[in-house]
């Protein structure tokens, strides 16, 4: 080919970033409706574009450029939606950050975030958020900009000077602002943080390129046609929401905001509004399960697809039962969420298949390549016998950029080309592959991995288990690392170390059998997860469980 071919091609050249999926879905899908919010609040594609124009344009006026980073601290609020579309737009990168931090964690974050000018946050979170300001203050650095996001009916007092509000600023901005888009599709769009579930929380850092193509497998890969609702239960902050924050704007669709939820929320908005899509935590199917006033049928299918330490596979069966077509996902942070989604299957799957993710030929995600099953050390994949384990990695096209202010981790996370999840599993027969553990989390009994979560899962079968958790403990005599567990009882009930081990020796093979329980609460991050390294710490230093 010549090159004169070539360089005249390149002159029709766009750079990919799901921001332009917004004017799209404004030209297109004008007058559907985008956005509804409790009773007042109700904006279509129209509205939502130029919203999103005027706060863009607004923020420049503040003198906010390229390479800056706007932050967010709210829950799912309309205001939420609008910043990951305005932030990008003018040129900058956002950061959305959790809800549940303490001020003193948010202070960290913050200052990693160094380059964050502006901070938006919803008037529940907006104590924390002054008490990280002083703490930033106190170390003599300056504090972002504090940019107040009001509920409709709700005050907030004694808001420091200098202190600007979402609904005015929105005001300053102009709808024929011209959209910022990134030179480099490869330039970052967002920063997002992981759950820390191991102490220290890690900005992952995503491009334009990544996210609009991880978008657009979101329609696939969780089964979306055009115009869904979807029902906002997963947290925005959680890696751009799973991307659906852009993939619901390709199709038209339309966002059901939801600041709190609970189950009658989930079936109002499935009844009122036609919600056809909701994901999140697997706490979303206990929430369903449990709920004790279902008075009809749902109308229509929902689709609900949930991801991370899944429950028994009875409350998974009961939702599948109420009519939902349940999903579940993996993935994590560093690869933009859930990249593999598979159908739960009703009265088939259980507690070991459960952990099963289906990556055959052809039913491998098309934004990520390879899914792939090593040896850590030779790299060579393992052999599809269900025995030997290996770390399960990933290579493709929606990948994080790296982490932020890390170059050590970043080198270590993609060492040999892949990245590499730290997460231990098996391939099957079949070529799916079932995961064990985490590698932190893997326990070795006289040279055989133990997987924790086997175990976890037989615990939480109990009929007296609310939650349990399995970590390794060495025997001072004979230095043999061996399955101890932690059990929370359900309110009212009771149970003995001896009832625990011998439920578990009915169903557990005998080096997976837990040699010791411990009964108390179990320690637990921000997003839910339990930090069993905190119980590691307990165990080593034997300190007390609080009971």
């Amino acid at each position: 080919m010549r090159k004169d071919m070539v360089d005249q091609r390149s002159k029709g050249y766009m750079p990919l970033s799901p921001i332009s999926f917004l004017e799209r879905a404004a030209t297109m899908f004008g007058d559907k409706v985008s956005i509804i919010y409790n009773d007042h609040v109700r904006f279509s594609w129209r509205q939502t574009y130029e919203r999103c124009l005027n706060l863009a344009s607004a923020l420049v006026n503040l003198g906010i450029s390229h390479g800056d980073i706007v932050a967010t601290l709210a829950p799912n609020v309309p205001a939420q939606y609008e910043l990951h579309f305005s932030v990008p737009m003018a040129g900058a990168i956002i950061s959305a950050l959790n809800t549940k931090l303490d001020a003193t964690t948010l202070a960290l974050i913050l200052e990693q975030l160094e380059a964050c000018k502006v901070i938006f946050v919803d008037y529940e979170f907006i104590d924390s958020a002054f008490k990280a300001s002083n703490i930033i203050s106190q170390k003599k650095c300056k504090p972002p900009l504090i940019v107040l996001m009001p509920n409709y009916d709700q005050l907030v007092k004694d808001i420091p000077q200098g202190t600007l509000f979402y609904n005015e600023l929105l005001a300053k901005g102009e709808s024929n602002f011209k959209t910022l888009m990134p030179s480099n599709e490869c330039d970052p769009i967002s920063v997002n943080y992981t759950s820390g579930s191991t102490g220290i929380p890690k900005g992952a850092v995503y491009s334009h390129r990544s996210v609009y193509l991880n978008s657009l497998a979101t329609i696939t890969r969780f089964n979306v046609n055009p115009l869904p609702v979807f029902l906002w239960t997963v947290d925005m902050f959680r890696c751009t929401g799973w991307c659906f924050i852009w993939a619901i704007s390709v199709l038209g669709g339309t966002n059901i905001c939801l600041r709190n939820f609970t189950a009658k929320d989930i079936f109002d908005a499935i009844h009122v509004h036609k919600a056809t899509h909701l994901c999140g935590a697997p706490t979303l199917l206990e929430i369903i399960a449990n709920y004790d006033i279902i008075h009809r049928p749902l109308p229509h299918k929902v689709s609900i697809t949930v991801a991370g330490v899944l429950p028994p596979f009875k409350i998974l069966n009961k939702v599948a039962e109420l009519g939902f077509d349940v999903n579940i996902g993996y993935g994590m942070t560093e690869v933009l969420g859930p990249v593999i989604v598979r159908k739960w299957k009703q009265n088939l799957d259980d507690d070991i298949t459960k952990l099963n993710y289906y990556v055959e030929k052809g039913l491998i995600d098309f934004m990520m390549v390879e899914v792939d099953v090593k040896d850590p050390n030779t790299m060579k994949s393992v052999p599809y016998d269900g025995r030997t384990i290996g770390e399960i990695m990933f290579k493709g096209n929606t990948l994080m950029l790296g982490y932020l202010k890390s170059s050590q981790m970043i080198e270590e996370a993609f060492k040999g080309g892949w990245y590499r999840t730290r997460d231990l599993g098996v391939r099957l027969p079949n070529g799916s592959f079932s995961l064990k553990d985490r590698e932190k989390d893997a326990i070795y009994s006289k040279g055989e991995v133990v997987s924790s979560l086997e175990v976890e899962a037989v615990l939480l079968n109990h009929p007296m288990v609310l939650k349990a958790a399995v970590v390794g403990r060495y025997d001072d005599e004979s230095l043999v690392e061996s399955p101890c567990a932690i059990v929370e009882l359900k309110d009212g009930c009771s149970a003995t170390v001896e009832d625990i081990i011998k439920f578990c020796e009915d169903q557990l093979n005998p080096d997976m059998v837990p040699r010791s329980v411990i009964f108390g609460d179990l320690p637990l991050n921000s997003t839910g997860k339990v930090q069993k390294f905190l119980i590691k710490e307990k165990i080593k230093s034997n300190e007390s469980w609080r009971v």
